[in-house]
């Protein structure tokens, strides 16, 4: 597959900024978790303790009203990998943890494969940090509500590379809405950081198939990638 940006994925990128806290009215800051129009500037968060405060608390979108557990991370805060899914099914909505079901344990199988450990090596989230009901695809007005969470998350954890694991996190965040097919494997710059988008494992679970070429063959080939630019950003 050829490379569309013009730089050589060899060269590092330059480290991104981390924005000045900026001051933020205590009443304001209240707020955050109960209004969705109230912004998250960057910097808001003076650790990844004091976010998931909020977002224990947050009702800025309808998915409170019939959450079980709010689902915001699990993994390593100082890893250089970030993964990103859709959002919570049910073992995440009664866990409190994403990534914990059939799709997620495929997940961890997909990271030992090439020696990577989901709890040492990657931080995992997702775009909303509550259950679709039924586990259908967030709505924009929810990912939007939830999107400042997130861009906090990735601010505070500072991964080098961002996984995103199927078309609604590819939208989610790069706001690019190009069908999974047509764009995973590939590296895409954002903000100082590598993206790669590749089919979210609840999709390899629908296609058991291992030729060359399938989903499953293809996220092999993904995922070596990603395990070769980690290393290759290795001190």
């Amino acid at each position: 597959m050829s490379e569309p940006l013009q730089f050589s994925l060899f060269d590092p990128l330059p480290e991104a900024e981390p924005a000045p806290a900026p001051p933020l009215d205590p009443a304001t800051y209240d707020q955050i978790p109960l209004r969705a129009e109230v912004p998250i500037p960057a910097g808001t968060y003076r650790d990844l303790e004091a976010l998931a405060v909020h977002c224990q608390q947050c009702q800025r979108c309808g998915l409170a009203a019939t959450r079980t557990h709010v689902v915001v991370s699990r993994g390593n805060p100082a890893a250089k990998l970030m993964i990103i899914g859709e959002g919570p099914g049910q073992a995440e909505d009664e866990t409190g943890r994403p990534f914990v079901g059939k799709a997620g344990q495929l997940l961890d199988k997909i990271l030992a494969s090439v020696n990577l450990d989901s709890e040492r090596d990657a931080y995992i989230c997702n775009i909303v940090k509550c259950r679709p009901p039924g586990n259908r695809v967030p709505t924009p007005v929810e990912a939007a509500a939830c999107l400042p969470y997130l861009l906090e998350q990735i601010r505070l954890v500072n991964p080098r590379i961002i996984l995103l694991a199927g078309a609604t996190a590819v939208s989610g965040l790069l706001k690019d809405n190009r069908g999974i097919t047509k764009i995973r494997g590939q590296w895409i710059e954002w903000q100082g950081r590598w993206c790669m988008p590749i089919f979210h494992p609840a999709y390899l679970l629908r296609n058991n198939s291992r030729e060359p070429g399938s989903p499953k063959w293809l996220t092999w080939q993904d995922i070596q990638a990603v395990r070769d630019r980690l290393r290759q950003l290795e001190p």
